[in-house]
């Protein structure tokens, strides 16, 4: 339930806030995803051309994010409810956000924790244990999937973040340099009128909001220059 009589902070979280707890990125990996190309592994061709090769890379995937831990910036961004109402709309697709003690959480392009079906999308499964692999099958029996979004498919949650950024008081962008679209649009959603705060530590694209702050650090560096700025705004 929303409270209405505590601002509300929007968290548009990306890889980078996953990287300070270990887990790798492509972008900062010369292409490379844990050694695969993403057209090998994170597309559907990938998909059709070899199913084992990409539930294994998922399988390996999934045992790094149950093996990392939430670091101080998801923690912080937990902390922030006791004063905030806050969203987090996260690119991610571990459970740090979840481990952390985030209570609303939105993800964009799935969750490495569960599978969905292959003849049915509406019919999504926890994944138990750290392996999906070929015979799993969904109820209609067909093969079970990763519940990923791929590069090259729409993405269902997009409209729904959307929403949720538009109603923001505050919105923060966090270990993301806004490469990934959708997602990076999601900006445009915000009012340019309120405060926006971006921490990352690279260059941003050029945007149009009055009150732009860019903490130009890691998320672990910087969660908590924005949480003393973000607390010093008379609402």
């Amino acid at each position: 339930m929303i409270d209405k009589n505590k601002p509300r902070i929007v968290v548009l979280s990306g890889a980078g806030i996953s990287a300070e707890s270990g887990l790798q990125t492509f972008r900062d990996s010369d292409g490379l995803w844990e050694g695969h190309k993403i057209e090998e592994v994170a597309t559907p061709e990938a998909w059709h051309r070899d199913k084992e090769k990409v539930l294994e890379f998922y399988n390996l995937r999934r045992i790094a994010a149950h093996n990392a831990s939430p670091n101080k910036a998801h923690l912080a961004l937990a902390d922030l409810e006791k004063e905030f109402e806050v969203d987090i709309v996260t690119q991610n697709v571990d459970d740090l956000h979840e481990r952390a003690g985030s209570s609303t959480i939105l993800h964009l392009h799935g969750q490495l924790n569960k599978s969905r079906s292959t003849a049915n999308p509406k019919l999504i499964y926890p994944i138990k244990g750290p392996s999906l692999n070929l015979g799993d099958t969904c109820e209609l029996g067909s093969q079970l999937r990763p519940h990923i979004v791929w590069f090259g498919e729409a993405v269902p949650m997009i409209e729904p973040a959307a929403s949720i950024v538009s109603k923001a008081d505050i919105f923060l962008i966090i270990g993301t340099s806004l490469q990934v679209y959708p997602a990076a649009g999601l900006v445009q959603y915000f009012d340019t009128n309120k405060p926006l705060f971006i921490i990352d530590p690279k260059p941003m694209p050029f945007i149009n909001n009055q009150k732009l702050t860019h903490i130009q650090k890691t998320a672990v560096e910087g969660i908590f220059e924005f949480v003393n700025l973000v607390n010093s705004i008379k609402f």
